[in-house]
């Protein structure tokens, strides 16, 4: 399979159809999709992020990551680094962090907040 195949016959993303029968999450983000496991205790989002987006400055429970595909920069408590595929991060409970998403991410995410995202169309 060509990955322009995949695209078109993915919904536009390389996540498989079983991530993709997830729950979609409720982003800020315009542009960005998340595909949402909720377990009992956290949450596991598989995002796809637009290129030139930035989240900005925030803090939550703890969370960790790896990026499967694209580059960004991540800033964590006032240090940045350049994460790349297959490059895996953590964020401590509290600390204060941006992204900025060079290219188009794809990215999976663990937090510790069972209730970090809610699903699209789920009340406040």
């Amino acid at each position: 399979m060509t990955e322009e195949f995949m695209r078109l016959h993915w919904e536009g993303t390389p996540y498989p159809e079983l991530i993709r029968k997830l729950p979609l999450a409720a982003l800020p983000l315009a542009g960005a999709r998340g595909w949402l496991m909720q377990g009992e205790r956290e949450q596991l989002v598989f995002f796809d992020l637009p290129a030139g987006a930035k989240i900005p400055p925030h803090s939550h429970g703890e969370q960790w990551g790896l990026l499967i595909e694209g580059e960004m920069d991540l800033t964590v408590a006032g240090l940045t680094r350049r994460v790349k595929p297959g490059d895996w991060y953590h964020i401590p409970a509290g600390a204060e962090h941006t992204a900025h998403f060079l290219t188009r991410v794809l990215v999976m995410d663990l937090f510790a907040d069972r209730d970090r995202y809610r699903t699209q169309g789920a009340g406040a």
